[in-house]
């Protein structure tokens, strides 16, 4: 089933000409009454409620909306043209709105693909973009939108991680739009059969579970703490031997490995710790 166009005649004109038609029944009708023309005045009668179930032929397309026509159960076509207009007055009119509409999903508890349970809501915006397959292929496509969506944000959270432990190369935390390229995907091809177009998905909540989120926190704050130390040792240990180039290279003070090692380990120190360095002031020698 897809949507097929139909044009539906202009009903401005067709209002005009029904007024008219009226006006001229009711004026034979009064006409053929005085002058007692029975053929005539039977005619007139029998004009009055075909002229007035003809009036119901009449209706209104707001603008980015579409009628669906369906004649005794049958579809016969879309008018999306927007005005008065008037058709078939036996046609079933269906109202379907062609606006850009957002759907957020409520938050939805699932486990990741490393089994960490997270909390995870998605914003999707979308539109009908056949309105043959909207009303026709599904019961209710505003309701099929919503749970295709549920569906395909909880299919997609079970095949990421949240974040990376094992070097994993895409994770749901780290790459935002890759993963929201991935979601749009995914619900796009669930919508397919019900006339709607997704427009965007991105994901609007992405959280570990309550149970676990403090854990997980002094795991990030652990890795954190490593990662920083790791950039403060390896500047240590270029700055050191930097110093050390320099000390050589301007023949500054000659030193030898036991110096150099004591050199180096204050160095470490001095550079690496969290507190102020405290100067001490060696007034002896060193062996």
């Amino acid at each position: 089933m897809t949507e097929q166009k139909r044009k539906a005649l202009n009903g401005i004109p067709m209002l005009l000409l029904f007024i008219a038609l009226i006006i001229a029944d009711i004026a034979l009708l009064i006409f053929a009454g005085r002058n007692k023309i029975t053929p005539l005045l039977i005619t007139c009668i029998a004009a009055l409620p075909v002229l007035l179930i003809l009036l119901a032929g009449f209706f209104m397309v707001n603008p980015n909306e579409s009628k669906v026509l369906q004649l005794f159960g049958r579809y016969v076509g879309t008018v999306d043209d927007s005005g008065l207009r008037w058709a078939n007055p036996f046609f079933g009119k269906k109202a379907v709105s062609l606006r850009v509409r957002n759907f957020e999903s409520g938050k939805l508890k699932v486990n990741d693909s490393a089994g960490n349970p997270i909390e995870i809501a998605t914003v999707v915006v979308w539109k009908v973009v056949d309105t043959a397959e909207a009303i026709f292929e599904v019961d209710d496509y505003e309701s099929f939108v919503h749970i295709q969506t549920e569906a395909a944000l909880r299919n997609l959270a079970t095949a990421y991680p949240y974040e990376s432990h094992n070097d994993e190369k895409l994770t749901l935390r780290s790459d935002p739009q890759e993963i929201a390229n991935l979601l749009q995907k995914e619900v796009q091809d669930r919508l397919n059969k019900a006339g709607v177009k997704v427009i965007e998905a991105r994901i609007s909540h992405l959280a570990y579970a309550q149970e676990i989120a403090a854990s997980m926190l002094k795991r990030q704050q652990a890795q954190a703490i490593v990662a920083a130390r790791t950039q403060i040792v390896a500047g240590a240990v270029g700055m050191v031997e930097i110093a050390l180039q320099e000390l050589s290279k301007k023949q500054i003070i000659e030193l030898d490995d036991e110096r150099k090692a004591a050199m180096v380990s204050n160095l470490m120190v001095v550079l690496c710790s969290e507190e102020n360095a405290q100067p001490v002031v060696n007034s002896g020698s060193l062996y």
